[in-house]
């Protein structure tokens, strides 16, 4: 049950950020649905459910202050931006011809689909409830602190060098941008691997990495990494950080990943 009744509430959700995009003809504030998206996973499947466990509150305040940060995050820094050039370039390649059904299903269904297989954990944790708490699930729970640390770091590091007026046009390559290009996406990675170990219980669980691992492949070949290394490539500055620093995991795979 609970997985049908939060497939229906991501479809109202998603659809109320599709008539703010078009009220403010701005499709690339779906990236700020995004994380706000994974606490409505968390709390619907909370309200719906009858009795808690250790392992379910623990991923209900997890999820819930990782998604509420990064939504407030991408809020403050995107709502009254103009639309990303990602979404200016659909635009394009739609024509004019039924842009609003075009951009629901290519951006608004699809973000939602992804959405609902990387919160696979989050559902089967409140649909199968476990009592037992076990030492990889503690292991779990550190895991999501590093990748949090990691994340929220990052960020506030960038918003920080990018107010300074005498960094325009520089790249930020200090801090935990000195370990990896990509702390942000890298440690949002990492908070998925935690959820994931909390989740699991049993061998039968072992599906439920689909999660992370699609988050972090979303991350590094897709919507994250290859945007920014695109963009950079061409800099000679960027080259050079490049030869010295990780793409995406710290201190390792400096000409890969």
């Amino acid at each position: 049950m609970i997985y049908s009744i939060v497939a229906a509430s991501l479809l109202v959700y998603f659809l109320v950020w599709f008539f703010i995009a078009r009220i403010k003809e701005n499709f690339s504030l779906v990236d700020i649905a995004w994380g706000l998206g994974f606490v409505v996973v968390a709390w619907v499947s909370y309200l719906v459910t009858i009795g808690q466990t250790r392992q379910t509150i623990v991923i209900l305040v997890l999820v819930t202050f990782w998604g509420i940060r990064l939504f407030w995050h991408l809020s403050r820094r995107n709502w009254n931006k103009p639309e990303d050039y990602r979404y200016v370039n659909m635009r394009k390649r739609w024509g004019t011809t039924f842009v609003g059904i075009k951009s629901f299903l290519n951006v608004f269904v699809l973000q939602g689909v992804l959405l609902y297989i990387i919160s696979l954990p989050i559902m089967h944790s409140f649909a199968n409830q476990n009592t037992s708490f076990h030492w990889w699930q503690y292991l779990g729970v550190g895991v999501w602190l590093f990748g949090f640390f990691f994340e929220t770091i990052g960020d506030f590091q960038l918003e920080q060098f990018k107010k300074e007026s005498a960094n325009k046009g520089k790249l930020l390559t200090s801090g935990l941008w000195s370990l990896t290009r990509h702390p942000n996406y890298f440690g949002e990675s990492i908070c998925w691997w935690g959820i994931f170990l909390i989740s699991y219980t049993t061998v039968s669980d072992v599906w439920l990495v689909i999660s992370p691992a699609l988050i972090t492949l979303l991350l590094l070949f897709v919507s994250g990494v290859p945007l920014l290394e695109k963009k950079y490539k061409d800099r000679e500055d960027f080259q050079q950080y490049a030869k010295k620093t990780a793409k995406f995991f710290p201190l390792i795979g400096k000409k890969g990943l």
